[in-house]
């Protein structure tokens, strides 16, 4: 009875902020554009969508017994991040800024984030729009370093370590890069779609996580080739797909710049598709679906931090040389005794700091005022601000990333056993099993 009774109180706590939070922002006299309202909302949906793309796309490059584990560790990004943002992480990320280097907690549980806009983010548009439209960068990101440890992680570490890194890690990078206030948009940075605070963040989180994890139980020894490539297809499909609103919906508006960012994305991920599968070819003797598959992904990757700052040709190579630096990367993992079973750091970490340097290289103010001119264009000091903003990301993330692990492992194992490795973790860790034979 004691027990009930205390269980009813912390219930009526949290009804009770929950009320006091939920005192609406009701919409101003700023008048809202529908067109650009409506390319957002659908935006917003693209992006939803690549992350269980994402899921079947890890879940057809794992052995057949981590399948489920695998795509639900994507598919609960959607629920675990979508409440964290709601609660607090987006005024973490969005919210009034302290310092440069957080937003405060004036935005908890989206007080006084309404139906009219906020013109320091978007004045077209209602502010629960860009705020949802963000959700799902912040949702796909965690998801991402996934690959990283699939096929060996912990269930309850793994949702510990993706709420405490969503706010330690997204949270913050997101506000310095984005928001207003945030130093390293002070500085001059530029990241148009997440290059920086998506791509390179988790790259650099996945090496974190596949050090601190180990290799799997036979890595190097037994078969781990991937049990069903035409679901890596059908995921790679859908975020070529999703794609489109991950970078052409970051216009925030259904204008000219938009379709720039369109093109240029499917040009980059095109091009990086045919880069990787030649070189593949001339490599291995053979083209493989998986590495058009790959390749095709490593593209989107590198144009999405350059996408609303340069044009067609500057895409082309961009997601040409991607191809080729990514599978590379790929190639040469084995040599630095790393596990990252589904190449994370070599597609996004390697793909996103390429892309980030690249708009240092081919930003052009004739695509965007809101830009900087590039190296080509005679402005160096661009190249000099990426890399720097390259250097701070990777090194907060990998160091606060290996710091949370360490701390969760002192909580809960981060691994399964040695026997529940072998069995799978679809059996062992959720009771059941991909397939039925």
């Amino acid at each position: 009875m004691a027990r009930e009774r205390k269980l009813r109180t912390i219930i009526l706590m949290v009804l009770l902020l929950v009320m006091v939070l939920a005192i609406p922002a009701f919409a101003g006299e700023t008048e809202i554009d529908t067109g650009d309202t409506a390319w957002v909302l659908f935006s917003t949906s693209l992006v939803m969508l690549m992350t269980p793309g994402l899921g079947l796309f890890y879940g057809g490059m794992v052995r057949r017994k981590n399948v489920l584990a695998t795509i639900l560790q994507s598919l609960l990004m959607v629920g675990v991040v979508g409440i964290q943002w709601v609660l607090f992480g987006y005024s973490l990320a969005f919210g009034p800024d302290k310092g440069g280097v957080i937003g405060s907690l004036a935005w908890i549980g989206l007080r006084n984030v309404g139906q009219a806009p906020n013109p320091d983010y978007a004045s077209t548009i209602p502010h629960l729009a860009f705020m949802m439209f963000q959700c799902m960068f912040a949702v796909i990101t965690p998801a991402l370093i996934t690959g990283a440890f699939a096929e060996r992680m912990n269930f309850k570490a793994f949702l510990l370590f993706a709420v405490l890194w969503a706010t330690l890690v997204y949270d913050p990078v997101a506000h310095w890069v984005w928001a207003p206030g945030g130093f390293l948009r002070k500085m001059g940075s530029l990241d148009f779609a997440g290059g920086t605070v998506v791509h390179i963040c988790s790259g650099s989180a996945a090496l974190a996580a596949a050090l601190a994890l180990g290799v799997r139980k036979g890595y190097g020894k037994d078969d781990m080739k991937p049990h069903n490539v035409t679901m890596t297809v059908i995921g790679a499909s859908l975020l070529w797909f999703g794609w489109f609103g991950f970078n052409a919906g970051s216009a925030l508006a259904a204008n000219g710049l938009a379709a720039s960012a369109l093109v240029v994305t499917n040009t980059s991920a095109a091009a990086a598709a045919l880069s990787w599968v030649f070189v593949e070819w001339v490599h291995r003797g053979k083209p493989t679906v998986l590495g058009a598959a790959s390749g095709a992904v490593s593209g989107l990757v590198g144009i999405t931090p350059a996408a609303g700052f340069v044009g067609p040709m500057a895409s082309l190579v961009i997601g040409t040389v991607v191809g080729m630096l990514c599978y590379f990367a790929v190639v040469m993992k084995g040599r630095f005794g790393y596990d990252d079973c589904l190449d994370v750091v070599g597609v996004h970490g390697v793909g996103g700091t390429w892309g980030a340097l690249a708009t240092g290289l081919f930003a052009s103010n004739a695509i965007n005022l809101a830009g900087s001119n590039g190296l080509l264009y005679g402005n160096p000091s661009l190249l000099l601000t990426q890399t720097l903003a390259i250097l701070v990301v990777i090194a907060y993330s990998f160091v606060t990333s290996a710091v949370l692990l360490k701390l969760i492992g002192l909580c809960c194992p981060l691994r399964v056993s040695g026997e529940n490795e072998e069995a799978g973790l679809d059996i062992t860790q959720h009771g059941e099993v991909g397939y039925t034979f």
